[in-house]
This record gives C-alpha cells, structure tokens and sequence, in this order.
C-alpha cells in the first residue's frame, strides 16, 4: 500500500518469518549507524524482517528462560538500524506471558491485533488476549480481532464455503467485546503453501485471498488512524516485583 513496513518476529521459541519470507538462508549484517555497531534487517517482498530465527539453526530450540528472551527482544528492537518505518509489526507468540510484557515494556505499543480461528476453543484464548491488553494497568489499545481460517473454499468449488470451524466466532466475539472486527481470512491451500514456500498469500493477484488481505489491510490502518485521533500515545509500562508478587503499572 505504499508504506514502510517492519516486522519483528517475536515468538522467540516458534521463530517462523524466516520460511515465510523466503529469507532462511540469509543473516543481518552489521552496519554503522551514528558511530554505533547496528544489525541491518533482512529485507524481501519490500518489508524489513528481524528474527531469532536467522541466529539459530533450524533444528535447533530455542530454551531460554524469560530474562534471556527479553534480552534477545531488546537487542532486535534497539540494536537494529530499522530506519524510517511507518508501520513496526510485531508477530507475538500465542498466550499471555513474558513476551507479551517484555515487549510492552520496551516499546510503546500504539495498538494490538487479536487473531483467532472460529472455534470456542480458540475464542476463548482470544478473549484472555483482549482482556490482557486492556488491563488498566497496560492498557494497549485493541485494534481489532481477525478470524484466520473462516471458511474452507475449494479449488474446483470457489464460489463454495464451508464454516469448518464454526461460522463468524471472532466475528461474534469482537461484537461482545466491543472491539472492532477486522476481517476474515479463509482456510485455503494457497495460503499454507504461500507459507510454506516463502511467497506472501497476499501478492496473489487476483485472488480471493489476495481481496481477504487487503481488506483486512486497510481495516488495521483505519483503525490505527481512528485511535491515533482519538486516544493520547501509549506509554510503556513498568513492571516491578513486590513481596512475591509481581505487579505491572504505568511508566
């Protein structure tokens, strides 16, 4: 759409953006930024990437415990010659947990994006991921929710969908809580072999998957504008640990 995108992929001990980006053979070079060793993303399909991914093997897991994944997460955030960007996307990994908080803690996160498929199984993890956000003590604006895997549409039945997981869950979900839904992507072959081939399912011209994408595309960006307008910049929170317990509170 015009803007400049960087992606951070987050997910410490999933690490998938290199495979899906067709980058898996590459590694960031270090540049010098302002007098300052910096780490350059990788770059492909115009977007800016940073992994754990392109530090580690393939076979190799990732066993850090939550301080030592916040670390990695801070060097790739502030270590990194990003540039310009209109757009920082960070790929979290499923759940609420240190991540989440590393992450809130580093950066001011202008807003978040719930995805979920259809079923009440998956609905209710969403629902505890909106709840998290909006804590009055982080209290990240949610953007939105996105219904991945909606329906199911046959090659040689295109006109055709099938709700395999249940038909509008995130859709019904977000209208409970109040939060704006942002689009459905479906179940098809194009998308799973897109990822596993390192071509992005939305540069399918042409394609229902393609319109999915871009919908949902500029669902985010207008609700990005819209809360821009409306709510004052997001602060990062501060997390302190008191009597056992930890607490999280505004910076």
């Amino acid at each position: 759409m015009g803007f400049s995108v960087g992606i951070l992929d987050a997910d410490i001990y999933g690490p998938s953006m290199p495979l899906m980006f067709d980058v898996e053979d590459q590694k960031p070079i270090a540049v010098e930024v302002e007098g300052k060793s910096k780490m350059a993303p990788v770059e492909n399909f115009g977007v800016k990437i940073l992994s754990i991914g392109f530090f580690t093997q393939p076979n190799q897991a990732v066993i850090w415990r939550g301080p030592m994944a916040a670390k990695a997460l801070n060097q790739m955030i502030f270590d990194a010659a990003w540039d310009k960007l209109d757009f920082l996307l960070l790929d979290l990994p499923p759940g609420t947990g240190d991540i989440h908080l590393s992450i809130m803690q580093s950066l001011p996160v202008t807003g978040a994006v719930v995805v979920s498929t259809p079923q009440q199984v998956a609905l209710a993890d969403a629902r505890k991921g909106v709840a998290m956000f909006q804590q009055e003590a982080i209290q990240v604006p949610v953007l939105g929710i996105v219904e991945n895997m909606a329906y199911f549409t046959p090659e040689e039945l295109p006109n055709n969908k099938y709700h395999i997981f249940g038909e509008s869950g995130a859709r019904n979900l977000a209208d409970d809580l109040k939060v704006p839904f942002l689009g459905e992507i479906p179940l098809v072959q194009s998308v799973r072999e897109a990822g596993d081939f390192g071509r992005p399912a939305a540069l399918q011209e042409g394609t229902a998957v393609r319109a999915a994408f871009e919908e949902m595309t500029r669902s985010v960006v207008t609700e990005v504008v819209r809360r821009n307008e409306d709510l004052p910049p997001t602060e990062a929170i501060k997390i302190t640990t008191m009597a056992g317990c930890s607490a999280v509170k505004k910076n």
